[in-house]
Parts: structure tokens; C-alpha cells; sequence
């Protein structure tokens, strides 16, 4: 089976830049245009987008930044498949055609069971969406079938035994996550690598949080070599593994783009030394951050209160890595202000649980938000 691109670097359309910041689906296309160009003139040809990826924009820009502008076979393009948004058999069908219709792809060249974790997996069977997929691929709508992955290395085992099928499997992976007891990283990619499933990366960079690291992390980095990026240790952590055939990166400026596309267009593994130091990194990091959001809101889609959770979460990160005995006010205050002008408070929450029934990181987000709502609700 031999369907890996020859680059390791993926564009993931779900951070992409906006025209506005409270709006994520005001998407700056004509922007995005430039970052596909400069992407695909460097050599890399893999896209991956879903549904609800920047408030159910991105499709629809996939199509106007990429597919409308350049020969089909000359990128490879991912969706998929969420367990949010469909309820019967014909409702596969209905959003997979939607998802060929906004993007005028004609076909997928991969296509993924979205965020399977234990809670989703009935319906997902239920439904018997994996023969359903397998279907798709049989009628050439779908080249690779595979699925996202957020549960334990003990259920992987079991799915990838019980459909070997599955050409391929998506999983977050960083240097940060990669002994986490919620995670899982390394236990994941090891069951992967057992069934020889080749792995695409989601996560890299853990929503942007390893790029702003703390300051003797910076400088952990920094004094090993000046000239590399934060984001550059991140995503060749992911990229060294060798089974891993691409890692995503939500990128969302042309800042990014020229990073990430620079150091990953010659890609070079790291060392052991190199690893042990992203280790270290990550258990310095690990000591300090509060709440392990990765941002990816896919909890804020449903919240009848319109709480900003990922942004209050990062707000709440920053204010617990201050001195505030020293301080006694910081900038993450009136930011939180600003926000809550436009979103619901924290303490607005009526613990519907909502949020927390699609987390990838399983976290206690109700209880999360009385932390934030402590600090910030005065």
C-alpha cells in the first residue's frame, strides 16, 4: 500500500485567517489563495479540511482557494465524516454529498470516520459507517479509507483488528502528549505501527500552545540553536517518527506558511539528543499549564450560552503563569473583558454538558469554567 505524499507536511484548513477575529467563518480567502500557492509551489500537495472546520467554512474555501484553481491530481485533499451531524443512514449520504458539492472535489482522496472515542463508536457502528465508507471507496467517490482517533491505545487495538480495512489512522501526537495518561501519544502510535497503519498527525503543535511556551522553555531551545523556530521542534518531533507519512499544521497567516514550509521542504529527523531535549521541554510545560486545551472549539459549535471556552481557557493559562503576587493585574483581565462583550461569561455556563460530550481531550470543561469564572468574574 503505497499512498504516502513525498513532503510530511500537511495543510490543515481549520485555523485559517480571518477577516474577522469573533467570526471564524469569515474566512480572508483571498489570503488563503496565497498561502495554497506558495504551499504547492514548494512541493507540498496535502490538504485536510471537515465540516465544521472554521464555523463550517472551510469546505467551501477548500473549493475556492484550491480545487477551483489548480488540476485536481495535483494535490491530495482529506475530509470527513463527524458523528455530530448525522442520525440515520441516509443522513451519511446527505452530508457526504454536501461535502462534494461545497468542495467540487469529485472525490476524496482520503476520508475519515471523524473523532472516534468510546461515546461516538455506536453510532458510528451502529449506522455501519465503516462498510458505508468502504463503499465509497468501491464507487471511486473515496481513494483512502481511515478514520481520527481520540481514546485509549486498548480500544485502537480492538477497531484496527476488528476492520483492517482501515488503510490509515489520525492521531495527536506532540512531544507534550506523548506520554499523557488522557492522550495517549506514543501508546497510540505504537498499536498503529503494530497493524501497520500508516499515521497522519493532527495536533503537532497543540493548537498553537508549543509555540508559546514558557520562558526557560524558550530558552531551552533557543540557547540549543537560535536559528529554529518553536513551531520547527514541534512538527519535526511528529515528522521524525517513521511511521508517520503527515503532519498537519492549522496554519493561519503566510508567516507560518514560510516557516513551516522552509524547514519541512528538506525535512531533517531529529537526533536522540534533540528528542531528549523536546522531552524535557514537554515535562517543563506539563508543570506549569493548567488546563490542556487545544483550541480546536469544537465545544463552542453547540453552547447555547455562546461561551468562548478555548479562548477563556488560554486566558485562564496565561493568568496562572504569572507572578500575580507581583503583578496584581495583567493584560488576560481586560482581554477577558473584551471577549465577553461578544461571547457569554464563564459564569454564564448552565453545565449542559454539551461541551464536554465532544472534547477531544476529554476534559472537565464545566469545572474548568468555575476556575476561569474565579479569576475572571469579579
Amino acid at each position: 500500500m503505497d499512498f504516502k505524499p513525498q513532503k510530511k507536511l500537511g495543510f490543515g484548513l481549520m485555523r485559517l485567517p480571518r477577516r474577522s477575529p469573533n467570526d471564524p467563518s469569515d474566512v480572508d480567502v483571498d489570503l488563503v489563495c496565497q498561502m495554497v500557492d506558495k504551499f504547492l509551489e514548494r512541493g507540498f500537495t496535502y490538504f485536510d479540511t471537515a465540516l465544521m472546520y472554521n464555523g463550517f467554512a472551510s469546505e467551501a474555501v477548500a473549493k475556492k482557494a484550491l480545487v477551483d484553481r489548480y488540476p485536481r491530481e495535483s494535490f491530495t485533499l482529506a475530509t470527513k465524516l463527524h458523528a455530530g451531524f448525522f442520525h440515520s443512514l441516509e443522513d451519511r449520504d446527505t452530508v457526504f454529498n454536501g461535502q462534494l458539492e461545497k468542495t467540487g472535489a469529485g472525490y476524496f482522496d482520503y476520508y475519515l470516520l471523524h473523532g472516534i472515542e468510546a461515546a461516538m463508536l455506536p453510532k458510528y457502528e451502529g449506522l455501519d459507517c465503516f462498510s458505508w465508507l468502504l463503499e465509497k471507496k468501491a464507487q471511486g467517490l473515496v481513494r483512502h479509507a481511515g478514520f481520527s482517533f481520540h481514546d485509549t491505545p486498548e480500544l485502537l487495538d480492538e477497531l484496527l483488528t476488528k476492520y483492517p480495512e482501515m488503510e490509515f489512522v489520525q492521531l495527536q501526537i506532540n512531544y507534550l502528549d506523548w506520554e499523557s495518561q488522557w492522550i495517549h501519544s506514543r501508546a497510540c502510535y505504537e498499536v498503529a505501527e503494530k497493524h501497520g497503519k500508516p499515521v497522519i498527525v493532527m495536533e503537532p503543535v497543540k493548537g498553537g500552545s508549543l509555540a508559546k511556551v514558557p520562558a526557560e522553555v524558550e530558552k531551552l531551545f533557543h540557547d540549543y540553536d537560535p536559528a529554529k523556530s518553536l513551531p520547527n521542534w514541534a512538527i519535526r518531533f511528529a515528522a521524525s517518527l517513521p511511521n508517520v507519512m503527515v503532519v498537519l499544521s492549522g496554519m493561519s497567516d503566510m508567516a507560518q506558511l514560510e516557516d513551516n514550509t522552509g524547514y519541512m521542504n528538506d525535512f531533517v529527523p531529529l537526533t536522540e539528543e534533540e528528542k531528549a531535549m523536546c522531552f524535557k521541554a514537554g515535562e517543563l510545560i506539563n508543570s506549569q499549564i493548567a488546563i490542556p486545551c487545544t483550541g480546536c472549539s469544537y465545544c463552542t459549535e453547540g453552547c447555547p450560552q455562546h461561551v468562548a471556552i478555548p479562548q477563556y481557557f488560554s486566558l485562564y493559562n496565561e493568568i496562572m503563569r504569572e507572578d500575580m503576587e507581583k503583578k496584581g493585574w495583567t493584560v488576560s483581565f481586560t482581554n477577558y473583558d473584551i471577549l465577553t462583550k461578544t461571547f457569554g461569561r464563564a459564569n454564564e455556563c448552565i453545565e449542559c454538558g454539551q461541551c464536554e460530550s465532544v472534547c477531544p481531550q476529554h476534559l472537565p470543561i464545566i469545572d474548568n469554567l468555575k476556575l476561569v469564572s474565579g479569576r475572571f468574574d469579579r
